[in-house]
């Protein structure tokens, strides 16, 4: 696959086949993308992939504490606010993904199911965890995580699987770090569902939206 396909053609998938992915393919993957870049060649990154009854105690004990109130305590502070051209992006893909969905507005309990959904990483049959260790400064092994994370995405395409990186896989770390054996000196960062995508679902098949380019780019001579 030609790398501008492989960036244009990707998508976050939100439900997945009830099909495995091998550890032979997820190490290929990983392997990969260890060549992505970081500042001074650093690659801050420690990567743990779980898969079957491990995962399966992950998605349980993240949705029971969704539906039992808990408030999230990620390591990582999740945005609360945005400038509105940021908000109405995010409002936007909230609406693309309910809407081809047929979830209403006011369609209380739909909309709670599919959360509880969204907890078990719509039933992805793994999860590839990101940690930094905390000694690092955050700001550039950040950089280097997206850096990685973007990589593994392309590459997991190319072989034909589907990710979506998901808030959600880090708002309990307490659940991952006990599951994952995650030692407390780490922070837990960023988690990405990875599967056989479900072409056949309506909710892969929205149509996604990006800006123009003028609104991001500025050309110096």
């Amino acid at each position: 696959m030609e790398t501008r396909d492989a960036i244009l053609q990707r998508r976050s998938i939100r439900k997945f086949l009830p099909k495995p992915v091998s550890e032979e393919t997820i190490r290929k993957i990983i392997s990969d993308a260890l060549w992505a870049p970081s500042w001074g060649n650093t690659q801050p990154w420690e990567i743990i992939v779980a898969t079957g009854n491990t995962l399966a105690q992950f998605k349980k004990e993240n949705q029971a504490a969704l539906i039992s109130g808990k408030k999230p305590n990620p390591d990582i502070p999740i945005p609360q606010e945005w400038p509105e051209a940021h908000k109405g992006r995010y409002k936007g893909i909230g609406k693309s993904v309910l809407g081809s969905l047929d979830i209403k507005r006011e369609d209380v309990g739909g909309r709670s199911q599919w959360a509880t959904n969204m907890y078990a990483f719509f039933d992805a049959p793994a999860m590839v965890m990101m940690t930094l260790d905390k000694e690092l400064a955050l700001e550039y092994a950040m950089l280097d995580i997206g850096s990685i994370m973007q990589t593994l995405c392309l590459l997991a395409h190319n072989e034909g699987l589907g990710t979506c990186i998901m808030a959600v896989s880090i708002y309990y770390p307490d659940i991952a770090r006990r599951l994952l054996n995650i030692p407390d000196n780490k922070r837990v960062i960023i988690g990405t569902a990875l599967g056989w995508p479900d072409l056949s679902s309506t909710v892969n098949q929205f149509e996604r939206q990006r800006g123009e380019l003028n609104e991001f780019f500025s050309y110096m001579t």
